[in-house]
């Protein structure tokens, strides 16, 4: 699959809560080849503070060029991507690892937590545009630990016209209560195709729950990582029996049943 280093543009800024920011930018190549659950590298400034490049999901991408990142303010990275500006220069590399097989007829129940709700947004979109037929038990659940986690994204994921659930913790928006919870209360058939994206309890609770009641599952899986090509070795996952992938090259997306969970 080709990947670009590409000289994109910012053309939007969002800030849609207090910590959390939507970048818009100009991409055609990257926006070209880009699959759901790919995802690129980002150089934060044009100095070397911050030296290496931050690895972030494609949260949208659009036929007209444009690809979009979604995150949170945690460091001096992403301070700084928060501040960028209208019209302003950002070297951008990708798209990079391996996105989720979309199966264009089986039901689906789509699942996000926290930061990991932002790709999921690009895969939810593209199985709705690829299926011929919508599923009535096609589902979306989304969940944090407080509403500003949450709710940003909510009337995004409901346009798409699947059932939508929100969740939180501590019930500030949405249903009280964790993902999982949502997921135990849908009645899902056989055939049902479960994809994830968030925290590693979560992810490791719904594989858990996919294997006891044998449902396929996809996850995507959150790493640290300084080049996102396999070169540093910085993004090693266990997969048991003391064997490792790559997050970057062998992911991040994964069968669930083929990673090590400590649960």
């Amino acid at each position: 699959m080709p990947q670009y280093q590409e000289k994109t543009i910012v053309t939007r800024v969002e800030q849609l809560s207090e910590d959390n920011v939507r970048l818009t930018l100009k991409a055609p190549d990257i926006a070209g080849s880009c699959k759901p659950g790919q995802f690129v590298m980002i150089r934060t400034a044009a100095g070397k503070d911050p030296m290496l490049r931050r690895p972030f999901s494609i949260h949208q991408s659009d036929t007209s060029g444009h690809i979009q990142i979604y995150f949170k303010i945690v460091g001096r990275g992403t301070e700084l991507l928060a501040h960028a500006r209208e019209g302003e220069e950002l070297s951008v590399f990708g798209p990079l690892g391996k996105g989720f097989r979309i199966n264009d007829v089986a039901p689906v129940c789509i699942i996000g937590g926290g930061l990991g709700i932002a790709p999921m947004l690009f895969l939810a979109k593209e199985i709705s545009r690829r299926k011929k037929a919508r599923n009535a038990a096609d589902t979306i659940i989304l969940g944090g630990r407080s509403k500003g986690e949450v709710e940003p994204l909510v009337e995004d994921f409901k346009q798409i016209g699947m059932r939508t659930i929100a969740t939180t913790d501590d019930g500030s928006f949405g249903e009280k209560g964790f993902v999982t919870d949502a997921l135990k209360g849908l009645q899902l058939s056989a055939d049902t195709l479960v994809y994830a994206c968030g925290p590693e309890p979560m992810m490791g609770a719904i594989s858990k729950f996919c294997e006891k009641e044998n449902l396929r599952c996809q996850v995507s899986v959150e790493s640290v990582m300084a080049c996102g090509m396999g070169a540093c070795l910085g993004c090693n996952r266990p997969v048991g029996d003391g064997k490792y992938v790559h997050v970057c090259l062998d992911g991040p997306v994964f069968e669930s049943k083929e990673l090590e969970w400590n649960l």
